[in-house]
């Protein structure tokens, strides 16, 4: 997918020549110092002990016993190591600070990428006569009680109804049922999973949807820029609010707003001791999972391009932003018509060292597209569905559905920030050198 040409000010330009100046100094630093051949040793070093700290790490994830022990012990030991070397050296100094000033020039460099986005569109619609809103008062630790939301919805004339039990309450049957009585806009205070439930019903019957920030994590509160700490504050779209106008993501046939994971964390979190002990179980079953001796072997076929036998795979409702690539960040854009896919493929320990390249390592794949297929070698795979955990059939189809979903928000909101860019150095040298004549291809568009 492309985007339109991206206009630069003279600040970024200026910016993005500081930064290569402010590497330029990271580079030059230690030659001085410490002089070209103790440099270049330095550097190898450097190199060589952090690649040892993550075959260390690898082998941790991919044992158990007296081999994880061991591993663990490495991977403590390995950058102790380098800092004894250096110090015996008299270069401990240059170590420390040249990093320092490596990452200032990220930090410049990130500034000058840094250009202000268009915010979603907001569109002007008279107060929901009839809302009808949902709330457990379990989800993110009672905030539904802390902020008394359900009395404070109820005086500016919703229709609330708590998840109280006893049992297991059908909330989509209280969603229909509440369409039926004529509700005109459904709302949800509670978690992510129920957020994607009652979503899912309001774009089916084309109403306007209400998130009111009340979750433990509140993600996709987060990327529709409301106010997380104080969910109340959500209640102002009832009286003044505008509505936003956003994609949803399908899989199979549920909807989910923020993502679906696949491999080892959606198998880890579907075992009935994640709950009481997650770091203990994640510790236990990893080796299996990342050693292909447990699970489905997954393959991910997006277009006519197939990866075979990924670790993890995230599909996103739109990209992450950034140098996100583990969906723990923010979405920039809600209303872009595609899915953010992201598969770590790590095989061995070569792979695992190759992640020291980041984004471009072999061993990621992150791509955009408007359908993703997920398939095994088994009948069934475990997933992780807005953080609900799942067992569907394969193969599993993801799809956005563009612009699926009305969603009503309050006016005066502190809004989404956008997220950090990823430093793409070839694209930070084409802005030093720009001239501000021509606009800079973005990201997306600049040819790799």
């Amino acid at each position: 997918m492309t985007g339109p040409p991206e206009r630069t000010t003279p600040a970024q330009r200026w910016l993005a020549r500081l930064a290569f100046l402010v590497a330029a100094c990271a580079v030059v630093l230690p030659l001085v110092a410490a002089g070209p051949r103790a440099s270049v040793a330095m550097i190898l070093v450097g190199i060589a002990g952090a690649a040892l700290t993550l075959a260390a790490g690898w082998w941790f994830l991919t044992h158990r016993g007296v081999v994880r022990v061991l591993a663990g012990v490495l991977a403590v030991a390995a950058p102790v190591t380098v800092a004894i070397l250096y110090a015996g050296r008299g270069l401990l100094w240059i170590a420390v600070v040249t990093p320092l000033i490596a990452a200032v020039a990220l930090v410049v460099g990130r500034a000058a990428l840094a250009a202000p986005g268009e915010g979603p569109v907001e569109y002007e619609t008279p107060p929901p006569r009839r809302p009808f809103l949902i709330m457990n008062p379990r989800s993110g630790g009672g905030k539904v009680g802390r902020f008394g939301l359900v009395d404070r919805a109820r005086a500016l004339g919703a229709e609330v109804a708590v998840l109280e039990g006893p049992g297991v309450v059908d909330v989509a049957a209280l969603a229909r049922d509440a369409v039926r009585d004529g509700a005109d806009l459904l709302g949800v205070a509670g978690g992510d999973g129920t957020q994607a439930l009652v979503a899912g019903i309001a774009a089916e019957h084309g109403l306007p949807f209400m998130v009111i920030s009340a979750g433990t994590r509140n993600h996709f509160a987060l990327d529709l820029g409301l106010d997380r700490e104080d969910p109340s504050t959500s209640l102002a779209a009832l009286t003044d609010g505008v509505e936003l106008r956003i994609d949803l993501g399908q899989i199979g046939d549920r909807t989910f707003v923020n993502n679906a994971s696949f491999g080892a964390y959606a198998a880890v979190v579907q075992s009935p001791a994640y709950r009481d002990d997650k770091a203990g179980t994640t510790l236990d079953l990893l080796p299996d999972l990342l050693t292909d001796r447990r699970g489905p072997a997954l393959s991910l076929r997006v277009g006519d391009t197939v990866h075979h036998g990924p670790k993890a795979i995230l599909v996103s409702n739109n990209p992450y932003g950034g140098d996100d690539i583990a969906g723990l960040g923010r979405r920039p854009r809600l209303d872009r018509g595609v899915l953010g896919v992201f598969a770590v493929t790590v095989q061995g320990t070569t792979d695992a060292v190759r992640l020291l390249r980041g984004r471009r390592s072999a061993a990621l794949a992150m791509l955009t597209t408007a359908e993703a297929v997920i398939e095994a070698d088994e009948p069934t795979v475990p997933v992780g569905v807005d953080g609900e955990a799942l067992t569907l059939a394969t193969p599993v189809r993801c799809h956005i559905r563009p612009g699926a979903l009305r969603v009503r928000v309050p006016r005066h909101r502190p809004g989404a920030r956008p997220p950090r860019p990823a430093v793409d150095w070839r694209r930070l040298g084409r802005l030093a050198l720009s001239t501000g004549r021509t606009p800079l291809p973005t990201a997306e568009t600049a040819p790799l």
